[in-house]
């Protein structure tokens, strides 16, 4: 009986200690609504509530996206609780009112190319202000309780993670890459000990589980840069490098789905060229290699060899069996030389990106974060720039009449 408790508990405690991510940044978010809900009482007259909801609504994962949380929160407010106002003391407070500040506020933000977060912070903080018993004073503290959760959320941010987001983009580099490098190293085996449809079918599939991971690492990677931007803390060299290590890494995956689904192609067919061919089980396991000694030196520039020197060995190991396939080709069939001659080229393109000395890494530009999620989907002085042109054009036109 004690030891089937005892196994309960253990599975109980297990539970956490594997979600140790999640539940840090839940207690961090519950911590943090509590505080709002107190300094808002103690600062605010009746300003617990909404201080605490808008900190739940605002506090995020991370540092930089609770500032970016925060600001449209705050833009939110400002927007919102003009935009209702003014709709409560022309219609008083009801069904019309509220009608009309959610629909100007929706039109306000659209305008201002607010991004997705703050355009939906708008008509809420709107809702929030205009609730029941509004008047001037209750209006102005629930404005201010808006403006402290926003900041509370910001503060308790910093403590959702142990590590910074430099430190966030190593470990997703580093696992996307590690699982990369593990499939190779499987596909290998596979290809030397001869494999089926149904291998290669399980290998494809893995492979797409992985492009499924690549948004996570440049959304983590873009996030350590632009913290950079502002944050003394880190360094935004250091950062810039990590995106781009991001970015290698995605090709890396892209060329690692490439070889599994050319695996699978040529398993389809009954002449298998590639099924227990050695030069080619070879190669991919030397590009498995290659991938777990570049991702050793992520975060850890003194790690033996430089990562030139494994990338050359890597374009090598194509180049002869390219050289192989090349000699075999008078007794295979074209279709299938064909596929076996693709894999040189994934190959060789791993390499390159192990080194990132890729023209698509280097004279590509990086994408940036998408507009839509940002806060102001167009910056402030284009905005400005815009507006100033507009006016121009109608006192010019006032003028020629």
């Amino acid at each position: 009986m004690k030891r089937s408790a005892r196994r309960f508990f253990d599975a109980i405690v297990k539970l956490f200690t594997d979600r140790a991510i999640w539940v840090r940044q839940i207690a961090v978010a519950a911590i943090a609504a509590a505080v709002a809900w107190q300094v808002g009482d103690l600062w605010i007259s009746h300003g617990g509530l909404v201080a605490a909801i808008v900190c739940s609504l605002s506090i995020r994962i991370s540092l930089y996206k609770s500032v970016r949380e925060g600001f449209g929160q705050i833009i939110g407010t400002a927007i919102g609780a003009g935009v209702a106002l003014f709709c409560v003391w022309l219609f008083n407070f009801g069904i019309v009112a509220v009608g009309i500040t959610v629909l100007l506020c929706s039109v306000v933000a659209r305008g201002l190319h607010l991004g997705e977060v703050a355009s939906v912070n708008v008509p809420v903080t709107a809702l929030i202000v205009i609730g029941p018993g509004l008047n001037e004073s209750t209006a102005l503290h629930r404005l201010l309780s808006t403006l402290l959760g926003a900041g509370v959320a910001i503060i308790f941010s910093y403590f959702s993670h142990a590590k910074r987001p430099e430190g966030r983009t190593i470990d997703r580099i580093k696992s996307l890459g590690t699982k990369s490098a593990e499939l190779l190293g499987e596909m290998a085996e596979g290809v030397a000990a001869g494999y089926t449809q149904l291998d290669a079918g399980r290998w494809l599939s893995k492979a797409r589980v992985l492009i499924e991971e690549i948004p996570n690492v440049r959304s983590q990677a873009l996030e350590a840069k632009n913290y950079a931007r502002w944050s003394p803390l880190d360094n935004l060299e250091r950062a810039e490098e990590l995106y781009i290590s991001g970015v290698a890494i995605e090709h890396t995956v892209v060329q690692v789905r490439t070889m599994a689904r050319s695996l699978f192609d040529a398993a389809v067919d009954e002449k298998n060229f590639i099924s227990q061919n050695r030069d080619v089980a070879l190669a991919i396991s030397s590009t498995s290699y290659a991938i777990e000694r570049k991702i050793a030196t992520i975060g850890d520039e003194s790690s033996g060899l430089p990562v030139e020197t494994f990338a050359n060995e890597l374009r090598l190991a194509g180049s002869i069996l390219a050289r192989q396939l090349i000699e075999s080709a008078e007794r295979v069939d074209q279709e299938q030389l064909v596929r076996a001659i693709s894999l040189v080229a994934n190959i060789e393109r791993i390499a390159d990106s192990l080194d990132e000395s890729s023209p698509a890494l280097i004279d590509v530009k990086t994408p940036d974060e998408p507009s839509g999620q940002r806060v102001l989907r167009v910056s402030t002085l284009e905005q400005s720039s815009r507006l100033g042109n507009k006016a121009l054009r109608f006192i010019r036109f006032v003028r020629g009449k």
